[in-house]
């Protein structure tokens, strides 16, 4: 396929023409929408104190956090599922709307319970972003030219991580916490015009119901899910009757939504996608992602507060290096996978780098310094970023453009899912290696009253408030407890690294959406991922336009 002049428009069979600039007019509206919704994970966190002393409700303050994660988890693969019936961009407004109504009413809230109610409608919301978003760039741009574009994503999501506390931290000290939620009506409201001037899709709307009763049936379970992972060992025992029976629960709930789906014409998570071994493949590997793409972030600031003695904005600054190397990493292969249209390689590549990572991470002790700590953020950010948005185009690429959108949600739930549960568990290793770790100090030394894993674990600067030679026993053994967290992901990373190496790579796709016409593609049931590829690349016109040599 020839290379165009940056100034031509890409000629599609169906839908006229789009050039490189509108495609990038059209993304900018994507990008601010998804940046919202990415930054407000991580801002909030550094505010929870002020929240506390102006609005009281101690006992609701973890549901700030939780309940946004718990329903922007639970919709997402029903955000995915509406855009396919009805329409991308329509769905991606209202998505928009929905986070600033939330937004708004957490920055008027009068009391705790009305700022945790926002909090639920805003997770609706920023779910909806989540999952629309990617869907709509596979709209725009066909798998075989997207790498050029997906990089830029990965570099906002991972910089939106990094900037969320400092950006948290300093509305918080200089104007007032409210400010971290209404700031994002203008910025939302940028949003919605961008996408209503440049994005222009065509009207898919499908002459089908929305599956009501199993977006129940999956929304119970996954609460139920999440819960059981928040609150076990921390809130309650793992064995305790809570826990046990939010388990059963979810298992019940989510057994009857499998066999319910298996029936209804329109599933919300279609079970043919689990039959496509390359879309199944690529969900297993998005959930084994999922814990340690979150480790890093929950763990190392943790051991730079606790043992090297940072401050909570000084330790989120060591997630720069993560975010660099991801944002770069993802970049540079987006652009080489344009060129060659190969992808597989990255995804191996990076997941035997993350496994040199969690080797050499699991050797932390309290010795490391800032630059050693950096190198290692760095890295492990580089091995995400060639696996990771390489992954979101292999999957859109292995279905039918009919479940673009439920494959995309379905990657970004699977690997919220998995890094969920990885953070659980990995706590739980945490915990029970510091609580050893203590208990060989206290045999031999005399703990202060209310000093636990867990209280120093939740309140780690309070290990510098300790008095010597009990101060250094207790950094490192929070060092050693860290690097118990990374060992308990080498196994994981190796999973990731078969399951990489056995994923079949399909040619990408070189039609979308706009340039699809009657029959383009076949019905996954009537055909193989393969056999439509090959369909669809014999009808692509010799006149689309090949991005990868702007």
């Amino acid at each position: 396929m020839a290379s165009k002049d940056t100034s031509g428009p890409v000629t599609h069979e169906v839908g006229g023409s789009i050039t490189h600039r509108q495609i990038m007019l059209s993304l900018s509206g994507l990008m601010v929408g998804m940046f919202i919704a990415a930054i407000d994970q991580t801002i909030v966190a550094t505010a929870l104190p002020a929240i506390v002393t102006d609005l009281g409700g101690l006992k609701y303050l973890s549901w700030v956090i939780v309940g946004y994660l718990l329903t922007s988890t639970a919709s997402t693969p029903l955000w995915g599922k509406i855009g396919d019936l009805y329409g991308r961009r329509r769905m991606f407004q209202t998505a928009i709307v929905i986070f600033l109504i939330g937004s708004l009413m957490c920055g008027l809230a009068p009391s705790m319970m009305t700022l945790v109610i926002g909090r639920l409608v805003q997770g609706i919301g920023g779910g909806g972003l989540y999952a629309l978003c990617f869907g709509i760039v596979g709209d725009l741009v066909a798998p075989r030219q997207r790498g050029r574009y997906i990089g830029y994503f990965a570099g906002m999501f991972a910089t939106a991580g990094v900037i969320g506390p400092l950006v948290g931290g300093l509305i918080t000290d200089h104007i007032g916490w409210r400010w971290i939620f209404t700031i994002n009506l203008p910025i939302g409201i940028g949003s919605l015009v961008v996408t209503a001037l440049t994005l222009h899709l065509p009207s898919t709307r499908r002459d089908a119901r929305l599956d009501l009763f199993g977006a129940i049936l999956l929304v119970a379970g996954v609460i139920c899910l999440i819960l059981g992972s928040v609150w076990g060992g921390d809130t309650y025992a793992w064995g305790s009757a809570q826990i046990i029976g939010l388990g059963v629960a979810s298992a019940v709930l989510l057994v009857a939504f499998l066999l319910w789906e298996s029936r209804v014409a329109e599933p919300i998570l279609p079970l043919r996608l689990f039959r496509n071994k390359v879309a199944a493949t690529l969900l297993a590997l998005s959930f084994l992602f999922g814990p340690i793409f979150y480790a890093a972030a929950a763990f190392v600031p943790l051991f730079m507060q606790g043992v090297k003695g940072f401050t909570a904005t000084e330790s989120g600054l060591m997630l720069a290096p993560n975010a660099a190397g991801m944002s770069i990493a993802a970049i540079i292969t987006g652009r080489l996978t344009t060129r060659t249209g190969r992808y597989k390689h990255w995804v191996v590549g990076g997941s035997a780098l993350l496994i040199a990572d969690m080797v050499l991470m699991s050797r932390l002790d309290s010795h490391w310094g800032t630059p050693h700590m950096a190198v290692m953020m760095l890295a492990i950010g580089v091995a995400l970023g060639m696996a990771l948005p390489v992954m979101s185009t292999a999957s859109q690429n292995a279905v039918e453009l009919t479940d673009l959108g439920v494959v995309t949600a379905a990657v970004t739930f699977f690997r919220t899912l998995g890094g969920t549960f990885g953070i659980a568990v990995f706590g739980a290793v945490l915990r029970g290696r510091f609580d050893g770790k203590l208990n060989e100090i206290a045999a031999t030394t005399t703990l202060p009253e209310g000093v636990t894993a867990k209280t120093l674990a939740d309140r780690p600067a309070a290990i510098h408030d300790l008095a010597e030679p009990l101060k250094t026993l207790v950094q490192e053994a929070m060092a050693h407890s860290v690097a118990a967290v990374f060992l308990a992901a080498v196994p994981i990373a190796l999973l990731v690294f078969v399951l990489a190496v056995v994923l079949e790579e399909l040619p990408l796709r070189t039609s979308t959406t706009l340039n699809a016409g009657q029959g383009d593609e076949a019905s996954p049931r009537q055909s193989s991922p393969r056999q439509s590829r090959a369909r669809t690349a014999s009808r692509v016109s010799a006149s689309t336009g090949d991005l990868s040599g702007r």
